[in-house]
């Protein structure tokens, strides 16, 4: 195992004392041990903090969106690879140590975790089959990846000069088409990432499946998204 590498895992996190503890559990059974967690915090009103500190983690204070937080989280880190994962997010025992050993063999720079749905709905396992093959597709023409799992190493987050904060929908996957230009971008295939479905579940699913997929179209055609035209409201705070 090549646990001499190590990990910074930032979490961008506002209002999570019900999600965040779940993946923090996760993480810490984790077969690879050589890793941090840091916690960016987008001024919390519940127990997040509490939460996160209790755990271990690292906490730095955003007060912005999801974008302000990552580059925050990956300012202070010490891996040489970053991890960027959603509060509510889970994951496999062994997915630091398969992925990272995937990520390592296969010479990458930046990577994106395949997806599987948190529930056994089957309308939303349809909906993250599209997504999963789209990525797959997409890594040799024009790289995408959702929020949680993307891997990236530093001195390319730094290259890049991390997430666009003005970007308002998708600022994570043009965040791995930037890194992509520089360094050499791929699809994890031996690890997914489990997706919590709780906005199909809270805004409806097809109409926040719609509002996503249309966005990808829209970056296909006209480029980054940097009005709210599709008005899609983030799980992290953005001010």
């Amino acid at each position: 195992m090549i646990d001499f590498v190590m990990i910074s895992i930032i979490i961008p996190a506002w209002n999570e004392e019900k999600s965040l503890p779940r993946l923090l559990k996760c993480i810490k059974k984790q077969t690879y041990k050589n890793y941090e967690i840091i916690v960016a915090d987008a001024n919390s009103k519940d127990k997040t903090i509490g939460i996160a500190r209790s755990y271990g983690c690292r906490i730095v204070k955003s007060k912005g969106s999801p974008a302000v937080g990552r580059n925050l989280g990956a300012k202070v880190a010490k891996g040489s690879i970053l991890l960027f994962m959603d509060a509510d997010a889970l994951i496999d025992n062994n997915f630091l140590e398969k992925s990272i050993a995937e990520f390592e063999k296969r010479n990458l720079d930046v990577a994106g975790s395949g997806l599987c749905s948190s529930n056994d709905e089957i309308v939303d396992k349809i909906f993250i089959g599209i997504f999963n093959f789209w990525n797959c597709l997409a890594q040799y023409f024009f790289p995408t990846a959702f929020g949680p799992g993307i891997y990236c190493r530093r001195w390319l987050h730094q290259k890049v000069k991390g997430f666009d904060k003005v970007i308002k929908l998708n600022e994570d996957m043009d965040y791995v088409r930037r890194c992509g230009k520089l360094g050499k971008f791929r699809m994890l295939k031996n690890s997914k990432v489990i997706f919590s479905m709780r906005r199909f579940e809270n805004d409806g699913r097809f109409k926040t499946g719609m509002k996503l997929l249309l966005s990808i179209l829209y970056r296909l055609f006209f480029g980054e998204i940097r009005a709210n035209i599709f008005n899609y409201k983030s799980r992290v705070k953005r001010q």
